[in-house]
């Protein structure tokens, strides 16, 4: 795999979150064996598809003044590196999702992604200057557009319909649940 500029799975700190909480937040959002079975099928399905996937998602973004936002400079201007090597890892976190073991590598990931869209450590990654975060409530919004619009790029393999409603449900649990990790460096101490 080529380098992908401030990818750093398995080069981060470890995440606060223990593996307790972390196996409870799985029960909670029902995700289990069978997901990560229907997950390693979207891998196959979507593994080269990953561009068509982020043509998708970045026009969408792209097409609404207060997402590209985050990724402008004060001046309102969209930062055309910064969208680049953003786009470079979110195609990775496609494949992370779906391909790679959900293990305390994984998990400390998880972590870093939360912090690097909080006050904590936005822009730092890439050494851009633009907005400080991205509000809470925007991560959290986007779990419907990022689990709705990859139905159809589920079904482009020929898998059946229950299949592709197994491989659907399985993205849309890891998606809520990256969300709930992503969302600790947003709470108070004690709060999450």
């Amino acid at each position: 795999m080529a380098e992908i500029p401030g990818y750093d799975m398995g080069r981060v700190p470890r995440s606060p979150i223990s593996w307790g909480d972390f196996e409870l937040l799985k029960k909670t959002v029902m995700l289990g064996d069978e997901d990560i079975r229907y997950l390693r099928m979207a891998c196959e399905v979507l593994g080269d598809q990953v561009d068509d996937i982020l043509d998708l998602w970045y026009n969408w973004v792209g097409s609404n003044p207060h997402l590209i936002y985050y990724f402008s400079d004060p001046q309102g201007r969209p930062i055309g590196e910064y969208l680049e090597r953003v786009r470079r890892r979110f195609g990775q976190w496609i494949l992370d999702t779906t391909c790679r073991e959900y293990d305390q590598v994984w998990l400390d990931y998880q972590h870093e992604i939360g912090l690097r869209h909080s006050r904590a450590k936005k822009n730092v990654t890439d050494g851009v200057n633009s907005v400080p975060h991205i509000p809470l409530r925007y991560l959290v919004a986007f779990i419907y557009p990022i689990t709705a619009t990859i139905k159809p790029f589920l079904a482009r393999k020929g898998h059946s319909d229950e299949d592709v409603e197994r491989m659907y449900n399985a993205w849309f649990k890891s998606i809520v649940l990256q969300v709930a990790l992503w969302s600790y460096p947003y709470a108070k101490e004690g709060d999450w």
